[in-house]
């Protein structure tokens, strides 16, 4: 009944940021992402692997706790390239590119970082996702003291 509503009245579904497109943008989702994904990228790694003698319960102790863990460090790096694109897509426009000329390339080699400590448990390449994602947001701090200060600027001064 709706889908027959929804042609009736030619409406059209819109993918966005958010329901309504509000204007709020913030690298803290991908930063705390990012670090949620070292935090179990590290756990994984100095968790101890039980002997080959070990007890059938130890063992699935152990697999079960693996698994949680990747499971969330997985979870946290596909939040953190969403959150990523959104800011890449959505945020950042045209103008910005005159302001980082590594816009793109920063963003294009995050995103694939996303992709490999998702798949892989690599504790310096989520090192170097934490890094990128410092970069990404000293690049929005950096944006927006630009728009502040354009929006300060008296509009006579601008002419």
């Amino acid at each position: 009944m709706f889908e027959r509503l929804r042609q009736r009245l030619e409406m059209v579904t819109a993918e966005a940021h958010c329901d309504v497109p509000c204007g709020i943008y913030d690298p803290a989702t991908a930063s705390l992402a990012a670090k949620t994904v070292w935090t179990l990228t590290k756990k994984i790694v100095d968790l101890p692997v039980p002997s080959a003698t070990a007890k059938p319960e130890e063992a699935r102790a152990f697999e079960n706790t693996v698994t949680r863990m990747i499971k969330v460090k997985e979870e946290h790096a596909q939040i953190c390239k969403q959150e990523l694109l959104i800011l890449w897509t959505d945020y950042f426009k045209p103008n910005h590119l005159e302001m980082f000329s590594d816009l793109h390339t920063t963003f294009w080699n995050a995103a694939k970082l996303c992709s490999y400590v998702k798949q892989n448990v690599d504790l310096a390449k989520a090192e170097e996702l934490q890094q990128v994602c410092a970069k990404v947001t000293e690049m929005f701090k950096k944006a927006e003291a630009a728009k502040a200060a354009a929006a300060a600027t008296p509009v006579a001064a601008k002419r």
